[in-house]
């Protein structure tokens, strides 16, 4: 996942470089340095920043959106590609439909309900957190807290990898909460440790690498 981020990274920095400092293609904005803005209820094509925050306006429509370092905030009733990011968050606000992967490596991603994403989402560090949202694809972490809020339904699994690199200081354990009525299909895999809770009305696939905290009240009650 890393290193599929860092590809992003280079070959947006290499042929943004070689770009005009701002051009449109196809109804697109691509830019090295600055931030891009679209407007409520504007199409466009895909977004891509090198240095910069990309904001897309309620019940816009665009293609895919990505940036290096920068966050990524898209309105409500949105139509989008994938939302992709190196250093920065992705928030969504409601009934959002994206029709690719949410990817981020240091930032958080937060999708608001009504939200649809036909793909994956992931991080390395960051929080995820998804109320009433439908995921068809996995959710991939490493690092960071998740929550698969009340009535978000994930078609795939969820997976939390090993730490790499250097030995860092000891952090808490990340918190993964599947929350009220809220449904994971696939398996929960746990390569490191985490504290996961699961509601009474919740429904899981099968769990490996973690014991699962079984909670009846709206938010559950953390050690």
């Amino acid at each position: 996942m890393t290193r599929t981020r860092l590809t992003l990274a280079l070959s947006l920095l290499t042929a943004l470089s070689l770009a005009a400092p701002l051009a449109f293609a196809d109804d697109g904005i691509s830019k090295v340095n600055g931030s891009i803005s679209v407007g409520s209820s504007e199409r466009r094509g895909d977004l891509e920043t090198v240095n910069g925050s990309i904001k897309v306006g309620d019940n816009a429509r665009v293609e895919d959106v990505q940036t290096v370092n920068g966050g990524i905030v898209v309105g409500s009733s949105t139509q989008t590609g994938g939302l992709e990011t190196v250093n920065g968050g992705i928030r969504a606000g409601t009934n959002l439909t994206a029709t690719a992967d949410l990817e981020t490596v240091n930032g958080s991603i937060f999708v608001d309900r009504g939200g649809t994403v036909r793909g994956k989402v992931s991080t390395v560090n960051g929080a995820i957190g998804l109320v009433d949202t439908d995921v068809t694809g996995d959710i991939e972490t490493v690092n960071g807290d998740l929550t698969v809020g009340v009535d978000s339904h994930v078609s795939g699994g969820i997976h939390y990898s090993k730490p790499q690199g250097l030995n860092l200081p000891e952090r808490r354990a990340p918190r993964v909460i599947i929350g009220p009525n809220a449904r994971v299909d696939g398996s929960l895999v746990f390569e490191r440790e985490v504290e996961l809770y699961v509601h009474s009305s919740a429904k899981t696939g099968s769990i490996r690498g973690a014991t699962a905290i079984a909670f009846s009240t709206p938010t559950p009650r953390f050690k």
